[in-house]
Protein backbone atom coordinates (compact mmCIF):
# COMPACT_ATOMS: atom_id res chain seq x y z
CA UNK A 1 0.00 0.00 0.00
CA UNK A 2 1.44 3.34 -1.06
CA UNK A 3 0.46 5.13 2.12
CA UNK A 4 2.28 2.58 4.26
CA UNK A 5 5.40 3.17 2.17
CA UNK A 6 4.81 6.90 2.65
CA UNK A 7 4.65 6.49 6.43
CA UNK A 8 7.88 4.50 6.41
CA UNK A 9 9.57 7.08 4.16
CA UNK A 10 8.91 9.79 6.75
CA UNK A 11 11.08 8.02 9.33
CA UNK A 12 14.12 10.34 8.92
CA UNK A 13 11.92 13.43 9.26
CA UNK A 14 10.23 12.09 12.39
CA UNK A 15 13.51 11.03 13.96
CA UNK A 16 14.90 14.52 13.41
CA UNK A 17 11.83 16.10 15.02
CA UNK A 18 11.85 13.81 18.05
CA UNK A 19 9.08 13.33 20.59
CA UNK A 20 8.55 17.04 21.34
CA UNK A 21 7.67 19.45 18.52
CA UNK A 22 8.72 23.08 19.02
CA UNK A 23 6.12 25.29 17.37
CA UNK A 24 7.10 28.54 15.62
CA UNK A 25 5.93 31.97 16.80
CA UNK A 26 5.48 33.70 13.46
CA UNK A 27 2.52 31.71 12.13
CA UNK A 28 -0.85 30.75 13.53
CA UNK A 29 -0.99 27.25 15.02
CA UNK A 30 -4.13 25.21 14.37
CA UNK A 31 -4.83 22.34 16.77
CA UNK A 32 -6.97 19.56 15.27
CA UNK A 33 -8.70 17.04 17.52
CA UNK A 34 -9.39 13.36 16.80
CA UNK A 35 -10.34 12.85 13.15
CA UNK A 36 -11.04 9.08 13.27
CA UNK A 37 -11.46 8.36 9.58
CA UNK A 38 -13.30 11.62 8.85
CA UNK A 39 -11.49 12.55 5.63
CA UNK A 40 -14.03 15.28 4.92
CA UNK A 41 -13.04 17.05 8.15
CA UNK A 42 -9.33 16.81 7.33
CA UNK A 43 -9.90 18.16 3.83
CA UNK A 44 -11.87 21.09 5.22
CA UNK A 45 -9.23 21.90 7.83
CA UNK A 46 -6.42 21.88 5.27
CA UNK A 47 -8.43 23.91 2.75
CA UNK A 48 -9.33 26.53 5.37
CA UNK A 49 -5.92 26.61 7.04
CA UNK A 50 -3.38 25.81 4.31
CA UNK A 51 0.02 24.63 5.59
CA UNK A 52 1.69 27.27 3.44
CA UNK A 53 0.35 29.85 5.90
CA UNK A 54 -0.34 27.92 9.13
CA UNK A 55 1.15 25.27 11.38
CA UNK A 56 -1.22 22.31 11.71
CA UNK A 57 -1.04 20.04 14.76
CA UNK A 58 -3.16 16.89 14.54
CA UNK A 59 -3.60 15.62 18.09
CA UNK A 60 -3.77 11.92 17.19
CA UNK A 61 -6.40 9.24 16.57
CA UNK A 62 -6.63 9.59 12.80
CA UNK A 63 -7.82 6.03 12.18
CA UNK A 64 -10.62 3.62 13.21
CA UNK A 65 -14.29 4.41 13.82
CA UNK A 66 -14.96 6.51 10.69
CA UNK A 67 -15.58 5.58 7.05
CA UNK A 68 -12.16 6.39 5.53
CA UNK A 69 -9.27 5.80 7.92
CA UNK A 70 -6.77 5.05 5.15
CA UNK A 71 -7.69 8.20 3.23
CA UNK A 72 -7.54 10.34 6.37
CA UNK A 73 -4.10 9.07 7.35
CA UNK A 74 -2.79 9.32 3.80
CA UNK A 75 -3.95 12.94 3.40
CA UNK A 76 -2.18 13.99 6.59
CA UNK A 77 0.99 12.09 5.74
CA UNK A 78 1.14 13.59 2.24
CA UNK A 79 0.78 17.08 3.68
CA UNK A 80 3.51 16.20 6.18
CA UNK A 81 5.80 15.02 3.39
CA UNK A 82 5.18 18.21 1.40
CA UNK A 83 5.64 20.60 4.36
CA UNK A 84 7.36 18.74 7.20
CA UNK A 85 7.85 21.88 9.32
CA UNK A 86 4.22 22.96 9.02
CA UNK A 87 2.26 19.73 9.53
CA UNK A 88 2.62 17.59 12.65
CA UNK A 89 0.76 14.39 13.49
CA UNK A 90 1.03 13.50 17.17
CA UNK A 91 0.65 9.98 18.49
CA UNK A 92 -2.67 9.00 19.98
CA UNK A 93 -3.64 5.61 21.33
CA UNK A 94 -4.88 4.57 17.87
CA UNK A 95 -1.46 5.34 16.38
CA UNK A 96 0.11 3.36 19.24
CA UNK A 97 -1.78 0.18 18.40
CA UNK A 98 1.51 -1.73 17.90
CA UNK A 99 2.27 -1.25 21.61
CA UNK A 100 -1.23 -1.63 23.04
CA UNK A 101 -3.67 -3.42 20.71
CA UNK A 102 -7.35 -2.93 21.47
CA UNK A 103 -10.71 -3.80 19.98
CA UNK A 104 -12.71 -2.68 18.12
CA UNK A 105 -10.03 -1.32 15.81
CA UNK A 106 -11.58 -1.75 12.39
CA UNK A 107 -8.74 -0.09 10.49
CA UNK A 108 -5.93 -2.07 12.10
CA UNK A 109 -7.84 -5.35 12.15
CA UNK A 110 -8.40 -5.18 8.39
CA UNK A 111 -4.69 -4.85 7.58
CA UNK A 112 -2.58 -7.89 6.84
CA UNK A 113 -0.17 -8.80 9.65
CA UNK A 114 2.80 -7.59 7.61
CA UNK A 115 1.17 -4.28 6.72
CA UNK A 116 0.06 -3.73 10.32
CA UNK A 117 3.58 -4.41 11.55
CA UNK A 118 5.19 -2.03 9.03
CA UNK A 119 2.72 0.79 9.62
CA UNK A 120 2.69 0.26 13.38
CA UNK A 121 6.46 0.55 13.58
CA UNK A 122 6.45 3.71 11.45
CA UNK A 123 3.78 5.43 13.54
CA UNK A 124 5.62 4.69 16.77
CA UNK A 125 8.16 7.28 15.62
CA UNK A 126 5.56 10.06 15.75
CA UNK A 127 6.04 12.93 18.22
CA UNK A 128 3.78 12.87 21.27
CA UNK A 129 3.52 16.55 22.16
CA UNK A 130 3.81 20.00 20.57
CA UNK A 131 5.02 22.99 22.59
CA UNK A 132 4.53 26.70 21.98
CA UNK A 133 6.62 28.99 24.13
CA UNK A 134 3.55 31.05 25.04
CA UNK A 135 2.83 28.19 27.44
CA UNK A 136 0.50 26.11 25.26
CA UNK A 137 1.06 22.37 25.01
CA UNK A 138 -0.78 20.08 22.61
CA UNK A 139 -1.00 16.31 23.08
CA UNK A 140 -3.55 13.52 22.86
CA UNK A 141 -4.57 12.60 26.39
CA UNK A 142 -3.21 13.58 29.81
CA UNK A 143 -0.08 15.38 30.98
CA UNK A 144 2.72 12.99 31.92
CA UNK A 145 4.11 12.93 35.46
CA UNK A 146 7.55 14.32 34.63
CA UNK A 147 9.89 16.82 36.22
CA UNK A 148 10.35 19.08 33.22
CA UNK A 149 9.08 19.80 29.75
CA UNK A 150 12.36 18.61 28.22
CA UNK A 151 11.77 15.15 29.70
CA UNK A 152 8.94 14.63 27.19
CA UNK A 153 11.60 14.20 24.51
CA UNK A 154 12.78 11.03 26.26
CA UNK A 155 9.41 9.29 26.66
CA UNK A 156 9.54 5.73 25.36
CA UNK A 157 6.51 3.98 23.83
CA UNK A 158 4.95 1.65 26.38
CA UNK A 159 6.21 3.57 29.42
CA UNK A 160 3.91 4.97 32.12
CA UNK A 161 4.43 8.50 30.78
CA UNK A 162 3.57 7.32 27.26
CA UNK A 163 0.38 5.72 28.52
CA UNK A 164 -0.62 8.95 30.27
CA UNK A 165 -0.11 10.94 27.08
CA UNK A 166 -1.81 8.52 24.69
CA UNK A 167 -4.51 6.99 26.91
CA UNK A 168 -5.00 9.43 29.81
CA UNK A 169 -8.33 11.09 30.65
CA UNK A 170 -9.26 14.06 32.82
CA UNK A 171 -12.13 14.41 35.27
CA UNK A 172 -13.43 17.25 37.41
CA UNK A 173 -14.97 14.74 39.82
CA UNK A 174 -13.57 15.53 43.32
CA UNK A 175 -13.25 11.78 43.89
CA UNK A 176 -10.76 11.59 41.04
CA UNK A 177 -10.41 8.50 38.91
CA UNK A 178 -8.29 5.46 38.21
CA UNK A 179 -4.75 6.79 38.12
CA UNK A 180 -1.44 5.46 36.87
CA UNK A 181 -1.46 1.76 36.11
CA UNK A 182 -5.07 1.69 34.93
CA UNK A 183 -5.84 0.58 31.39
CA UNK A 184 -7.17 4.07 30.77
CA UNK A 185 -5.70 6.27 33.53
CA UNK A 186 -7.87 9.15 34.72
CA UNK A 187 -6.65 12.18 36.66
CA UNK A 188 -8.29 15.07 38.44
CA UNK A 189 -7.65 18.71 39.20
CA UNK A 190 -4.78 18.18 41.64
CA UNK A 191 -2.80 16.09 39.15
CA UNK A 192 -3.43 18.63 36.40
CA UNK A 193 -2.22 21.55 38.48
CA UNK A 194 0.87 19.71 39.75
CA UNK A 195 1.92 18.37 36.38
CA UNK A 196 1.19 21.61 34.52
CA UNK A 197 3.32 23.55 37.02
CA UNK A 198 6.27 21.16 36.65
CA UNK A 199 6.10 21.28 32.87
CA UNK A 200 5.51 25.03 32.69
CA UNK A 201 2.18 24.55 30.90
CA UNK A 202 -0.30 27.41 31.03
CA UNK A 203 -2.86 25.88 28.63
CA UNK A 204 -3.31 22.25 27.57
CA UNK A 205 -4.99 21.45 24.24
CA UNK A 206 -5.90 17.79 23.86
CA UNK A 207 -8.49 15.41 22.40
CA UNK A 208 -9.20 11.71 23.19
CA UNK A 209 -12.46 12.18 25.17
CA UNK A 210 -15.20 13.01 22.64
CA UNK A 211 -17.86 13.80 25.23
CA UNK A 212 -15.68 15.45 27.88
CA UNK A 213 -16.42 19.07 28.83
CA UNK A 214 -14.71 21.40 26.41
CA UNK A 215 -13.11 23.33 29.28
CA UNK A 216 -11.80 22.03 32.60
CA UNK A 217 -9.68 23.31 35.50
CA UNK A 218 -10.46 27.04 35.35
CA UNK A 219 -10.50 26.77 31.54
CA UNK A 220 -6.84 25.77 31.32
CA UNK A 221 -7.62 22.39 29.70
CA UNK A 222 -9.37 22.34 26.31
CA UNK A 223 -10.67 19.11 24.78
CA UNK A 224 -11.18 19.14 21.01
CA UNK A 225 -12.88 16.73 18.64
CA UNK A 226 -12.79 17.15 14.86
CA UNK A 227 -14.79 14.12 13.74
CA UNK A 228 -18.36 12.87 13.71
CA UNK A 229 -17.16 9.33 14.41
CA UNK A 230 -18.83 9.09 17.82
CA UNK A 231 -21.88 11.20 17.01
CA UNK A 232 -23.08 14.24 18.90
CA UNK A 233 -19.82 16.13 18.60
CA UNK A 234 -19.10 19.37 16.77
CA UNK A 235 -16.14 19.26 14.41
CA UNK A 236 -13.93 22.15 15.41
CA UNK A 237 -10.32 23.25 15.75
CA UNK A 238 -8.53 25.70 18.05
CA UNK A 239 -6.33 28.48 16.71
CA UNK A 240 -3.36 30.08 18.45
CA UNK A 241 -2.70 33.33 16.56
CA UNK A 242 0.87 34.62 16.30
CA UNK A 243 1.78 36.91 19.17
CA UNK A 244 -1.02 35.61 21.42
CA UNK A 245 -0.14 34.71 25.01
CA UNK A 246 -3.27 32.98 26.31
CA UNK A 247 -4.13 33.03 29.99
CA UNK A 248 -6.74 30.30 29.53
CA UNK A 249 -7.90 28.06 26.69
CA UNK A 250 -10.80 30.44 26.08
CA UNK A 251 -8.25 32.82 24.57
CA UNK A 252 -7.87 30.37 21.67
CA UNK A 253 -10.58 30.94 19.05
CA UNK A 254 -12.59 27.81 18.20
CA UNK A 255 -13.50 27.37 14.54
CA UNK A 256 -16.12 24.91 13.32
CA UNK A 257 -15.32 23.01 10.14
CA UNK A 258 -18.87 22.01 9.27
CA UNK A 259 -20.07 22.46 5.69
CA UNK A 260 -22.83 25.04 5.14
CA UNK A 261 -25.85 23.72 7.00
CA UNK A 262 -23.78 20.87 8.48
CA UNK A 263 -23.87 17.23 7.42
CA UNK A 264 -25.00 16.18 10.89
CA UNK A 265 -23.39 13.57 13.12
CA UNK A 266 -26.21 11.11 12.45
CA UNK A 267 -25.48 11.04 8.75
CA UNK A 268 -21.79 10.45 9.42
CA UNK A 269 -22.55 7.70 11.88
CA UNK A 270 -24.74 5.96 9.32
CA UNK A 271 -22.01 6.16 6.68
CA UNK A 272 -19.49 4.72 9.16
CA UNK A 273 -21.47 1.54 9.82
CA UNK A 274 -19.92 -1.62 8.32
CA UNK A 275 -21.63 -2.79 5.20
Amino acid sequence: MDWIDLAVSLTPVLEQTGRLVRLPDHRATVFVGDTHGDLDAVDRVIDRFPPAEHTLVFLGDTVDRGPDSAGTLERILREKAARPDAVHLLMGNHEGWAITPFSPADFWERLSPSDAAALGAALLRLPIAAWHRSGVLGLHGALPDLGSLEAIASIEPGSAAWRDVTWGDWTDDPRGGAGAGAARPTYGRAAFETRARRLGVRVLVRSHQPHAPAYLFEDRCLTLFTSHAYGGTVRRVAVLPPGRHPRTARDLPLVEVEPPGGIGPGAFARSARPR
